[in-house]
């Protein structure tokens, strides 16, 4: 370690301040006293320094030597990302027990990525190719689901003199030499990268696939597609956790990525457990053989929160420029919104709305922009689809965390307490959710499911919109006030919300439901409405449309018809059908 660059002056909690700046720029990492603790550069007045500190700084005192890395907060990325579980400033945890046990100790100056594993590497260029950043080197297969390709750095561009045979490397091995306009550059597998600079990329494309989830409510009324950004807002016990566990499970993702940013430690710790138990739908393989996990607790260093998410994403838009479709959750942004609050409040800055910072907003911008569906460097195409919880206090969406992040979100997935207090799950509210993406995803699903999707969402929600409507005046008078007709959609809106919207992510057939078998469902329930309300206009009355056994059937069959049984959709409505002309035959 070099000399140092300052003594701390100032000491509050997680901040500090310090004198003799003079070798240190803004951003840069620096180590605390002797115990080298990790903080980050935040601000530069003359010669003070003020600095974020990622550790826990008890018994740090006035006095103690600052020393400067010369880095800003990067990550490592290289081979070895996928299947591990890091801290918010990418330390692997499953390490650090190894030496301090289950408490996080202090100054643990731990590698992200091990430098000894082999990894087999096999060249796609050969010597005398012009290279440019962003230009894929080479493979490496992390894993039997992800090919890891070994790009250029975004620094290096020239003429390729010399590239490793196939063969066994370690990430910090010499790979290739680049003849370059400044001079020979060497390149390995271990690229490092600053959080707070998104990477880059040749152009944004348009979005129009979208990101599948299985959960009906999700696909079919309020999908997202592949590079788009939603937010989970919800009290406690609403459900966020699980959809998103539901959402990194099922998704057509390839990587995903999952941040505890500032979560309880029961929470997070059933996500450390069941993760790595899950088995991916796709593959059979674990789940964790694509997903890396970013792990930081309520009870760890406040100002790590921050970083955690910047840690994350940046590992998301690396393997976006491999050209892989990335999920990236983030659970929950309120913690992380709060840590910007409590270090704000140290250092004495003006408030702002509920005591947030005045830079709260473009924070949560600056993140939710780095999602996107881009055409890399390489010419692939990727996307990171960013998936945000919200814990608003109270359950009340219109807190600033909440009502800020719906600005730079097109996809609202509001949970319901109401509904989740009803074992109603996914506890989504369908009248206070929405998607900005619909007119996205209309040509993909007529051509994928040839049906025409955006009709019966048209008409399904209607009958949604109208059962709120009539609601307000059964809980007046009663149902039986209703004409009949009214009582049908009431009928067909209890339909949808127990036979499609309601879906059990324990039960084998129900967790998952492909795009064919969610627009089969929808278009018997609205077949059921059709016929229903002919019915009724003939002078049936409605408790004996209600008594019909195809009702139990509809509501059903979610489970008891599998994915690749689709063909028994068409059964039951030949069941359907002859039930009403049955019955339309009486009142003719």
């Amino acid at each position: 370690m070099s000399d140092p660059v300052g003594v701390i002056t100032w000491i509050n909690g997680p901040v500090m301040r310090a004198r003799g700046s003079g070798s240190v720029a803004m951003g840069n990492m620096v180590e605390l006293g002797e115990e080298h603790l990790i903080g980050e550069v935040i601000g530069l007045l003359n010669d003070e320094m003020t600095i974020q500190v990622y550790e826990e700084t008890s018994g740090m005192t006035p006095g103690m030597p600052v020393y400067s890395t010369g880095l800003p907060l990067s990550v490592e990325l290289a081979p070895g990302l996928i299947g591990s579980i890091f801290d918010g400033i990418q330390r692997p945890l499953p390490v650090m027990e190894r030496f301090t046990g289950s408490f996080i100790g202090r100054g643990i100056g731990l590698t992200p990525l091990h430098r000894g594993t082999p990894w087999h590497f096999t060249p796609v260029v050969e010597p005398g190719e012009f290279i440019n950043p962003g230009m894929i080197l080479g493979v490496v297969p992390e894993n039997a689901m992800i090919q890891h390709k070994i790009l250029v750095p975004a620094d290096v561009s020239g003429k390729l003199t010399w590239v490793a045979a196939e063969g066994e490397y370690s990430i910090d091995a010499t790979l290739a030499t680049v003849q370059t306009a400044t001079g020979e550059k060497t390149v390995s597998m271990l690229r490092r990268w600053p959080v707070r600079f998104p990477r880059p990329f040749k152009a944004r494309k348009e979005k129009t696939e979208p990101l599948l989830t299985g959960q009906r409510i999700l696909d079919t009324f309020f999908p997202l597609v592949k590079g788009g950004s939603a937010i989970i807002p919800g009290g406690f016990g609403t459900g966020k956790t699980v959809t998103q566990h539901q959402v990194a499970k099922w998704s057509d993702a390839d990587v995903v990525v999952y941040i505890g940013c500032g979560e309880r430690g029961n929470e997070m710790t059933e996500v450390l457990q069941e993760f790595p138990a899950l088995i991916d739908p796709r593959s059979g393989r674990p789940l964790m053989e694509r997903t890396v996990l970013i792990a930081n607790t309520s009870n760890m260093q406040v100002a790590a929160r921050d970083a955690s998410v910047y840690t994350g994403v940046t590992i998301a838009e690396y393997y976006r420029d491999m050209g892989y479709h990335v999920a990236l959750m983030a659970d929950s942004t309120s913690r992380w919104a709060e840590a910007m609050r409590e270090i704000s409040g140290r250092l004495e800055e003006m408030p702002a709305q509920e005591g947030y910072p005045a830079y709260l907003s473009s924070r949560i911008a600056e993140f939710y922009e780095r999602a996107g569906m881009v055409e890399t460097l390489s010419g692939k195409t990727g996307s990171i689809s960013i998936i945000g919880a919200v814990s608003p206090p109270g359950g009340d969406f219109s807190e600033p965390v909440t009502q800020q992040t719906r600005q730079y979100t097109r996809v609202f997935w509001g949970l319901d307490k109401a509904l989740s207090s009803a074992r109603h799950f996914p506890s989504i509210n369908w009248l206070n959710s929405y998607s900005e993406y619909l007119d996205n995803v209309t040509d993909w699903w007529q051509q994928e499911t040839q049906m025409p999707w955006r009709l019966l969402r048209s008409q399904a929600m209607e009958i949604l919109n109208e059962e709120g409507h009539l609601d307000q005046i059964v809980k007046l008078v009663g149902p039986d006030a209703l004409p009949d007709n009214q009582r049908v959609t009431l009928e067909t809106a209890r339909l949808l919300r127990e036979g499609f919207l309601q879906q059990n992510a324990l039960d084998e057939v129900d967790t998952y439901a492909t795009p064919q078998k969610q627009m089969k469902m929808l278009e018997l329930i609205l077949h059921f409405h059709e016929r229903a309300m002919a019915v009724v206009k003939l002078g049936a009355i409605i408790r004996v449309v209600q008594e019909l056994p195809i009702i139990t059937t509809l509501v059903r069959m979610k489970n008891s018809v599998t994915n690749d049984a689709v063909d028994r959709f068409d059964q039951i409505r030949t069941q359907l059908d002859q039930q009403f002309d049955a019955l339309e035959l009486q009142y003719r």
